[in-house]
């Protein structure tokens, strides 16, 4: 990996961590939150490629849970925002027939079913699917965000070059 991509990828993961505990909305019926740090993992994948995506994804958000005091959350949330970061990437810098709004879409339904799984897992069904509308609100207004800043990233700040 070049020193350039290390840095900025490292930067999306700080990025996403400080969006993630800016705007965040408690859940009480699942112990979490609904933020927009998820049109950042998005937006990493997009711009940098899976790689990228995966690892800004799943460090930020998790370091996010930690810091916030949802510990219980971080190990799924490291392995939900990866996931969600490197699916939008992957379909993103697909040689053929490559996509950002799929990617992006993608990565929100990630997002959205990583989350009702565990939520069942811990809390039972009914709680899960209590929070299911902050989930899906969560991840819409994030891909509507990824999608509407991505390009200008792109093009002002040179990202992935």
């Amino acid at each position: 990996m070049k020193a350039k991509r290390l840095v900025q990828t490292g930067l999306l993961a700080a990025v996403i961590a400080v969006t993630t505990m800016v705007v965040n909305v408690p859940l009480p019926g699942v112990k979490g939150y609904v933020n927009v740090g998820d049109a950042v993992v998005l937006l990493s994948g997009i711009l940098l490629g899976p790689a990228a995506g995966a690892f800004a994804g799943a460090v930020g958000s998790s370091l996010a849970d930690l810091l916030l005091g949802y510990a219980h959350w971080a190990p799924w949330t490291f392995i939900i925002k990866g996931i969600e970061g490197f699916l939008a990437g992957w379909l993103a810098f697909r040689p053929q027939k490559g996509s950002t709004f799929l990617g992006v879409f993608a990565g929100a339904v990630v997002m959205v079913v990583g989350y009702l799984l565990v939520g069942m897992l811990y809390y039972g069904w009914a709680a899960a699917v209590v929070s299911l509308p902050g989930d899906l609100l969560q991840g819409g207004v994030s891909a509507l965000l990824c999608v509407i800043i991505a390009n200008p990233l792109r093009k002002y700040l040179k990202l992935g070059d």
